[in-house]
C-alpha cells in the first residue's frame, strides 16, 4: 500500500493549467476556497455533534492516538488545531524513522488495549504502510477507514459500519463540488494509486456513474489512459517522463501525492503553500468527522445491550449419568462468545484458556449508571450429612430463568476449596443436570484466586515472625539503618513508613532528624508472641498441621513458638476478597488486618508489618470474578470462597455488583449462602448487604424430604451408606414431624422482610404424598410459594415453576431490614442472634470470650457486624439437636475478630479450622488419563 495513511494528511493539489493541464476547468483560489470552506463546514458540524455528546455525557473526553515514524511538524500541528477546535484530545506517539514493523505493530496493540483511547490512526512513511500494520489496528478504533475489515463493509455497502478513508472522502468532496451530474459517464484515472485508497476511490466513483481505471506511471498504454481520462488523481508525484501533452484539455487533476507537506519537498512558484494547506485541511478535517462519529459508536457501545445469548440445547439421560459424564458430553461455548453474548466489551476479560475467563473492574464504571437488576439468595434448612443441594438448585434456577423464559440471569457462586475436594465432600459445580462446566476445571485450580490468597497469607506471617526475631536480636539503631538503608547515598521513608509514622504523631519526613525516643518508636512493634492470631495455610486437608511448632533451626536463635495451619478458606483475606468493593476498598482492607497485640494490649496490623503493598500485588487478579457457564451456556460468576463456620461463608460482592448490572433492570441474580439460614443466611444481611449496600429480593429457601424425615427423628446417615428404609419409603409423619425445621427457617427469613419461596429438591424416592405436604405446610407457614424441583434430573427445564414462583415474589413489596443496630454492644448483637435466628434462651460467655469482648471495645471494635462461628448440623451448638431445639443455653467459647474482613467472630464451643483427611478419601477415586489428559473420578 503506498502512502494511504500518509496521504490522509497531505493536500489534495487542483492542479488545473499547471503543470501539464492544457486548459484550466476552475481556477486554482476557487478550488481553494472551496475547499477551504468545506473543511470549515465539516469542522463546525463536527464540534456541535461532540459538544452534543458532552452535555449527554459531562466526563466524556475523546483520545484519538496518531502514530507516526517519520517528522512531519506541519501535519502534526494541523492534526492538533483541528482536534481543539472540534473539542477532541489528540495523542501524537512518535517512533524513531528507522522503527521496524514490528515495533509500530506492537505499538498499535498498546493502543488497542488502552480502554481511554477511542480512535487510531497512522501516520507512516509509504514503505511502513503494509497490511500487516494497517490490519493491526482494531476495526472499532479505525479512523481513517484502513483496515481489511472496514475496506470489506465499504465495498459491500453497509453504509452504518464503515468509514471512508478521510483522503478518499477530500477527493469526492472536491468533485462534487463541480456538480451532482458529474461523474456520471465520466472516466477517471487513478496514476499512482493503490491499497485502501485506491479500492475506495474506485468503489465511490463507481457508485455515482462513473467509469474508474488505474494504472502506474509507468504502466504501458499511460498516454492514451491519460488522454482519455476525464479525471485524473495522482497518488504520487508526476516523473518528467510524462509530458503534460498526454492530458486532454479540460481534464480535472487531483493530486493527492504524499510528498506536498513533506518537508525535504521543494515548493516552486506554481505550488503555492497556503493552496496546499487548504486542500489538506479538507483531509483533515474529514478524520476529525470520523473521530466524532467513532465517539458516538463508542457511546453506544458501553451501554448495557439486550443479551444475544445462544443456550446450548440439554437431553437428559435416564438414569442420570455421573457429573462428570454430563459434563464432558456437553460442548460449553468459548468463553470470549459467551462474554459477547451478555455485553461485556473486549478489553473487560482476560481469558484463561477456552472456558473461563477474568472479567475486570472497569466494566463497574463503564455501566455505573445502569439499573440493578433483582437480587435473589439460595439458602436451605439445616443441612444434612447428604447435603440438600443449594448449588445445584442455583444452578438450575437461572437455566431456568435463562434457557426456558428468556430472562438474563447470573449465577454467582464460591470457588471450592482442593481440600474438600480431595477430601471427602467432593466438587461443589452443582449436579446432574443443573451444573457449572466444565466442572474439573471448576473445581480444580480455576484461576489461582486460592493460590493467590495462600501466598498473601503466608508472606504476612512469615513477616510476623522474622519482624519478632529481627527485633529480639537488634539494637535500635541496626534496626532503623536496615529498615531505613542509605540507598545510593541517599536515605528515605518509604510511603508505607510514612503512614506510620503518621500513625504515631511523628510529623517528620526526614529520616536524619527522627530523635532517638521517635526511632524506637518507629522501629518497634514489640509484638506480644503470646497474642499473635494470624496462621499459615495451606489448600489442603492435612490434621497433623492443626498445632505445629516453629523456629526448631538453629539459625532462628531459639525463638519457638507453638502455631498452626489453617485451611486456606478459612483465611481472614479470604473473607477480604468475598466483601471488598473495589481495588482501594482491599488494599485498606489488608491493612487492617490485626495480627496481635504489642506488650501494651494494643493490636499491631498488616500495615505496620509494612506489607499491605505487597498483599495487594498478590491479590491484584484474584479481585477480578472468574466468567464461566452453566451446562445449558448461561453465565456464571466464581469468585472467592469464605468458610462459612468463621466467615460469612458468600461468594463476593463485587462478582454480584457486577452481575446485577449486566442483567439489567428485569433480570436477576442469583446467589447462594452457605450451610442453612440460620448461619449463611444470617451472615448474608447482616454482614455482606451491609458491606455492598445492596438490597435482596426474594431468598430461595431450599429443603429436600429426607433431610426432613432425619429433623423429624429419622436414623442418622452417613454420605456413601445406603439409606435406610425411612428414608426409601413413604412416611408422612416422618416429614410433618420434620418440616418444624423447615418452618423455623422461613421464620428467620421472616425477621428481615424478605418474601421467600420454598424450593423442594425432589428425589426418586420421595412419594407425591410428602412432596404434596412440604409445600402446603411451607405455605401455610409463610413462605410465597413452595415448588418442587427436579432439576437435577432434567436441568433448567425442572426449575422452571421455581423461576416464576421467583419472578412473581420479586415483584413483591419488600421490607427488608437488619435484624440489629450495629451501635449495640458486642455481647448484645450477639444475644440477638442467639435468641432471635437460633431460639436460645440467652448466651453465656466464658471468662475469656468476656476478656476478648472488653479489649476490642476499648481498641475501638466495638461496632462491627458479628459472624457467628458455630456448627452448622443443628439450630443449637450441640450437632446431634435436630429439628427445633429451644430452652438451651449458647456457650461462648472464645471471641475473636477479623478486622480487615470488618466483623467479629464469637466461637461457639470448638471449631476446626483444618479439615482432616477421611480413611478413604475422594483421591483414591481421582486419576489422569495420560494419553487424553482427561480428569477422572471428580464428583
Amino acid at each position: 500500500m503506498r502512502g494511504e495513511v500518509l496521504r490522509l494528511c497531505f493536500p489534495m493539489r487542483l492542479c488545473l493549467s499547471l503543470p501539464f493541464a492544457a486548459a484550466p476547468y476552475r481556477a486554482l483560489s476557487g478550488w481553494q476556497a472551496a475547499s477551504g470552506q468545506a473543511a470549515r463546514k465539516i469542522t463546525e458540524n463536527a464540534r456541535k455533534s461532540l459538544a452534543s455528546l458532552k452535555r449527554e455525557h459531562p466526563r466524556l473526553e475523546p483520545t484519538l492516538a496518531i502514530i507516526q515514524a517519520h517528522n512531519a511538524p506541519l501535519v502534526q500541528e494541523m492534526n492538533k488545531n483541528f482536534a481543539e477546535e472540534v473539542g477532541l484530545r489528540v495523542i501524537n506517539v512518535c517512533l524513531p524513522e528507522d522503527s521496524s514493523k514490528d515495533e509500530i505493530v506492537n505499538e498499535i496493540l498498546r493502543l488497542n488495549e488502552d480502554p481511554n483511547v477511542q480512535g487510531l490512526a497512522l501516520d507512516l512513511p509509504e514503505s511502513l504502510c503494509s497490511s500487516k500494520i494497517l490490519n493491526a489496528v482494531k476495526p472499532e478504533k479505525d479512523v481513517d477507514g484502513l483496515s481489511d475489515i472496514n475496506l470489506g463493509r465499504l465495498v459491500r455497502g453497509e453504509d452504518s459500519d464503515y468509514f471512508v478513508s478521510p483522503t478518499a472522502g477530500a477527493v469526492m468532496e472536491l468533485l462534487e463540488d463541480l456538480g451532482e451530474l458529474f461523474y456520471h459517464g465520466k472516466t477517471v484515472l487513478l496514476v499512482g494509486i493503490d491499497g485502501a485508497l485506491g479500492s475506495s476511490l474506485q468503489c465511490l466513483l463507481q457508485r455515482r456513474g462513473a467509469i474508474t481505471a488505474s494504472c502506474l506511471w509507468k504502466s504501458p498504454g499511460l498516454q492514451s489512459k491519460l488522454h482519455h481520462a476525464d479525471v485524473v488523481v495522482a497518488g504520487s508525484p508526476k516523473p518528467d517522463s510524462v509530458p503534460k501533452s498526454w492530458l486532454k484539455p479540460g481534464t480535472t487533476i487531483i493530486n493527492c501525492s504524499p510528498d506536498l507537506l513533506s518537508e525535504k519537498h521543494s515548493y516552486d512558484q506554481k505550488n503555492s503553500n497556503t493552496t496546499e494547506n487548504a486542500v489538506c485541511s479538507l483531509a483533515v478535517a474529514m478524520r476529525m468527522q470520523n473521530m466524532v462519529k467513532n465517539t458516538e459508536r463508542w457511546i453506544q457501545s458501553q451501554q448495557l445491550r439486550k443479551w444475544d445469548l445462544h443456550c446450548l440445547k440439554l437431553q437428559p439421560l435416564s438414569p442420570v449419568p455421573s457429573d462428570i459424564e454430563i459434563s464432558r458430553a456437553q460442548s460449553p461455548k468459548a468463553v470470549d462468545v459467551l462474554a459477547k453474548e451478555i455485553g461485556l466489551l473486549t478489553d473487560e476479560i482476560e481469558i484463561y484458556g477456552q472456558t473461563k475467563a477474568k472479567v475486570r473492574l472497569s466494566l463497574l464504571e463503564r455501566l455505573k449508571d445502569q439499573p440493578d437488576g433483582k437480587y435473589v439468595l439460595v439458602a436451605g434448612i439445616t443441612p444434612t450429612p447428604l447435603g440438600e443441594g443449594k448449588s445445584t438448585v442455583t444452578i438450575g434456577l437461572v437455566q431456568a430463568l435463562t434457557a426456558h423464559l428468556n430472562i438474563n440471569s447470573f449465577a454467582c457462586l464460591r470457588q471450592p476449596s482442593q481440600g474438600p475436594t480431595f477430601g471427602v465432600k467432593g466438587g461443589a459445580a452443582g449436579g446432574g443436570y443443573a451444573q457449572v462446566i466444565p466442572m474439573e476445571e471448576f473445581n480444580l485450580h480455576l484461576t489461582g484466586d486460592i493460590h493467590a490468597i495462600t501466598a498473601a497469607n503466608n508472606l504476612l506471617a512469615a513477616a510476623i515472625d522474622a519482624r519478632i526475631l529481627h527485633e529480639s536480636t537488634q539494637s535500635d539503631k541496626a534496626l532503623y539503618n536496615r529498615l531505613v538503608p542509605v540507598v545510593k547515598g541517599v536515605r528515605g521513608f518509604s510511603s508505607i513508613q510514612l503512614a506510620r509514622l503518621r500513625r504515631l504523631g511523628i510529623n517528620k519526613t526526614d529520616p536524619e532528624t527522627l530523635t532517638e525516643e521517635e526511632i524506637s518508636r518507629f522501629v518497634r512493634l514489640d509484638i506480644d508472641p503470646s497474642t499473635i492470631t494470624w496462621q499459615r495455610v495451606v489448600d489442603t486437608n492435612d490434621r497433623f498441621l492443626r498445632k505445629i511448632t516453629v523456629g526448631q533451626a538453629n539459625t532462628e536463635k531459639g525463638f519457638v513458638r507453638q502455631a498452626q495451619f489453617d485451611i486456606a478458606v478459612a483465611s481472614e483475606i479470604m473473607a477480604i476478597l468475598a466483601l471488598t468493593t473495589s481495588l482501594k476498598d482491599m488494599k485498606e482492607r489488608l491493612g487492617k488486618i490485626v495480627v496481635a497485640n504489642d506488650k501494651k494490649g494494643e493490636p499491631v496490623t498488616a500495615e505496620d508489618l509494612g506489607v499491605t503493598g505487597a498483599l495487594a500485588v498478590l491479590m491484584k487478579d484474584a479481585i477480578k470474578p472468574t466468567l464461566m457457564q452453566t451446562l445449558e451456556g448461561t453465565p456464571v460468576f466464581v469468585h472467592a470462597g469464605p468458610f462459612a463456620n468463621i466467615a460469612h461463608g458468600n461468594s463476593s460482592i463485587l462478582a454480584d455488583k457486577i452481575a446485577l448490572k449486566l442483567v439489567g433492570e428485569k433480570g436477576f441474580v442469583v446467589t447462594e449462602a452457605g450451610f442453612g439460614a440460620d448461619i449463611g443466611m444470617e451472615k448474608f444481611f447482616n454482614i455482606k448487604c451491609r458491606a455492598s449496600g445492596l438490597v435482596p429480593s426474594v431468598v430461595v429457601l431450599v429443603a429436600t424430604v429426607r433431610a426432613l424425615k432425619m429433623h423429624g427423628g429419622g436414623p442418622s446417615v452417613s454420605a456413601g451408606a445406603p439409606l435406610k428404609k425411612e428414608y426409601t419409603e413413604e412416611n408422612l409423619q416422618l416429614v410433618a414431624d420434620g418440616c418444624c425445621n423447615l418452618q423455623k427457617q422461613i421464620q428467620i427469613t421472616q425477621l428481615f422482610g424478605v418474601p421467600v419461596v420454598v424450593a423442594l429438591n425432589v428425589f426418586k424416592t420421595d412419594s407425591p404424598a410428602e412432596v404434596d405436604l412440604v409445600c402446603e405446610i411451607a405455605k401455610q407457614s409463610g413462605a410465597f410459594d413452595a415448588v418442587p424441583c427436579s432439576h437435577w434430573s432434567d436441568g433448567g427445564r425442572g426449575a422452571v415453576k421455581l423461576a416464576q414462583a421467583v419472578e412473581k415474589a420479586a415483584n413483591q413489596k419488600s421490607s427488608f431490614k437488619y435484624l440489629y443496630s450495629l451501635e449495640l454492644p458486642i455481647a448484645e448483637k450477639i444475644k440477638v442472634i442467639a435468641q432471635k435466628v437460633y431460639g436460645a434462651k440467652d448466651i453465656e460467655l466464658s471468662p475469656a470470650a468476656q476478656s476478648q469482648i472488653d479489649r476490642y471495645t476499648r481498641q475501638g471494635f466495638g461496632k462491627l457486624p458479628i459472624c457467628m462461628a458455630k456448627t452448622h448440623l443443628s439450630l443449637s451448638h450441640q450437632p446431634e439437636r435436630k429439628g427445633v431445639p429451644t430452652g438451651f443455653i449458647l456457650p461462648i467459647s472464645d471471641v475473636r475478630a477479623s478486622i480487615g474482613a470488618g466483623f467479629i467472630y464469637p466461637l461457639v464451643g470448638t471449631m476446626s479450622t483444618m479439615p482432616g483427611l477421611p480413611t478413604r478419601p475422594c483421591f483414591y477415586d481421582i486419576d489422569l488419563d495420560p494419553i487424553t489428559e482427561e480428569v477422572k473420578g471428580l464428583f
